[in-house]
């Protein structure tokens, strides 16, 4: 692995030492950077064979929010550890998430043509080409883990562990098969939560628990990792539901009201509104009691919720 020493000054050093000098938001940019470059080092050349998969699985990771890997760091913000034991997993996380966003925007999934301002990957190559760089990610994240140097191996093995079962049928790839089968149906307020709860909310979740292995929390600070995650994943899909309904295609870099098109239900669909804009609310502030239960310094994970409900895409 190369240097990967950055210019900002609070990279380099412990963060529950400077938890009290600096906010999550003036590190963002910081962690954005530092996820690129160590990105780039997993991925594969893009003039390596075969060089047109290779380009378009670097398109597909390309921009973003990275909310999943800004996740990790700030989880092991909050319980002090090094930047360098977070990197493996906070990669996986995205190219898991870059995948799926790959996949999803498929003709025969939700057949959409803009994602993150640019066309998708299946416009901007081929479908075979996305269907392809979806599976050649999947297995790169696990690869990452697998050989995730600062962790020990009983470390790697856990977060294959909850990395597989989070992206798998029981996680977020059920989720989008119940998503698929409830097209024009409508859901209970119920049916709705369970399924976003695989489908965004268990990535979120994994996200916190990675963080968790990678600092060897105890069960009981885990247990409050996920209770965070939780949370935080619903706050998230609640949100997204609002931002589809009330945003333009060019805020939100994707099809602006694309869930009604297909006749999808969503909060605002079942609740109303007002009504799914406090819902979001009151669970950005559940996440955020949950996240005081984490540490007596859980200012990263605040701030980090702060930046999420802030939002405009």
């Amino acid at each position: 692995m190369p240097d990967l020493t950055l210019p900002d000054v609070y990279l380099g050093y412990p963060m529950n030492l400077i938890s009290k000098v600096a906010t999550f938001d003036t590190r963002i940019p910081a962690y954005l950077h530092r996820l690129e470059r160590v990105m780039d080092t997993y991925l594969p050349s893009a003039d390596t064979d075969p060089d047109r998969l290779h380009q378009a699985m670097r398109y597909a990771c390309s921009g973003g929010k990275h909310l999943r890997a800004l996740l990790i760091y700030a989880c092991g913000a909050t319980l002090g550890v090094e930047s360098e034991r977070l990197d493996p997993a906070a990669c996986a996380v995205e190219f898991i998430h870059a995948y799926s966003l790959v996949h999803d925007d498929l003709p025969g999934m939700d057949n959409d043509d803009l994602r993150r301002g640019h066309p998708t990957v299946h416009k901007a190559y081929d479908e075979a080409t996305a269907i392809l760089v979806g599976d050649a990610l999947q297995t790169l994240a696990f690869n990452v883990l697998a050989n995730a140097g600062p962790l020990d191996a009983e470390q790697r093995v856990r977060m294959i562990s909850c990395l597989t079962l989070a992206a798998g049928s029981l996680g977020m790839a059920g989720g989008q098969a119940v998503d698929m089968a409830s097209e024009n149906s409508t859901l209970s307020i119920e049916q709705l939560e369970s399924m976003h709860g695989r489908k965004t909310g268990a990535l979120i979740r994994a996200a916190c628990q990675l963080a968790g292995i990678a600092a060897q929390a105890p069960n009981s600070v885990r247990n409050a990792l996920d209770s965070y995650g939780k949370f935080l994943g619903l706050a998230f899909q609640v949100q997204d539901d609002v931002l589809d309904q009330i945003a333009d295609t060019a805020t939100l870099g994707k099809t602006a009201g694309k869930d009604q098109l297909q006749h999808k239900s969503t909060f605002p669909s079942l609740l109303g509104l007002e009504q799914a804009q406090h819902r979001a609310a009151a669970l950005f502030d559940e996440a955020r009691a949950a996240a005081r239960t984490i540490s007596d310094e859980p200012g990263p994970l605040l701030w980090l919720t702060d930046h999420i409900q802030q939002r405009d895409h």
